[in-house]
């Protein structure tokens, strides 16, 4: 625990001399989400209706501008090479880097996403099951989105690449968290959507960082 807390505290303090990157995934996803309702008018059923798989295509656009730079500034600085020297399992310190970058790419869109959802008319339950579903889904985001960045680090072009990696995979996460935004706002109850998304939460916390340790032996060697 010393060792992921340490690495988590290590990127946060990074992230925060660099307040700029963080602040454009959260004015994409404040840009994106708010383009919608001036693009298809103001009827309040119509936007009711798209509002949570709008503000959820908008997280997920929002949260693969960060993929990028999850491993690439300790790549080019050597501090990863020395990472995987350690006598620590690299699980450990991936799984610290992954929850960094969730804290920050990830827990910025939870809070902003009430404020987004009011543009749309959506009802408070709505609101609050689209904030559960962002807090369980988020973090799937970051953890496939780790896999695909650890693959393509180091190549030329790798953010198009990462891109076209992780997308196909974050199709299941979006569809089950529009559908609990959807299934309050119809009265059909969220409870089975959340469940899966908790479900591939768990799965992908077990399994995500030995497939990001396995990928980051791979670039590197």
């Amino acid at each position: 625990m010393n060792i992921v807390l340490t690495l988590i505290r290590r990127d946060l303090l990074l992230a925060m001399r660099r307040r700029g990157d963080v602040l454009t995934i959260l004015f994409f996803f404040v840009i994106v989400a708010s383009l919608f309702p001036l693009g298809v008018g103001p009827d309040p059923k119509l936007l009711r209706l798209m509002g949570g798989g709008v503000v959820w295509v908008a997280a997920l656009l929002a949260a693969m501008l960060a993929l990028g730079r999850l491993f690439a500034a300790d790549h080019a600085d050597g501090t990863l090479e020395q990472l995987m020297l350690t006598p620590a399992q690299p699980v450990l310190w991936i799984t610290g880097k992954i929850l960094a970058h969730w804290l920050v790419s990830g827990v910025p869109l939870i809070l902003m996403a009430p404020v987004l959802g009011i543009q749309f008319d959506l009802p408070g339950e709505a609101l609050g099951v689209l904030m559960l579903s962002l807090l369980l889904g988020t973090p799937v985001l970051s953890m496939i989105g780790a896999i695909g960045a650890a693959l393509t680090l180091g190549l030329r072009g790798g953010g198009v690449l990462v891109s076209l990696l992780v997308l196909p995979l974050y199709i299941p996460v979006l569809i089950f968290g529009a559908g609990a935004v959807d299934g309050a706002i119809s009265g059909l109850g969220s409870e089975a959507h959340l469940s899966l998304l908790g479900g591939i939460l768990i799965m992908s916390f077990m399994l995500a960082p030995w497939a990001v340790a396995a990928a980051l032996r791979i670039s590197i060697e």
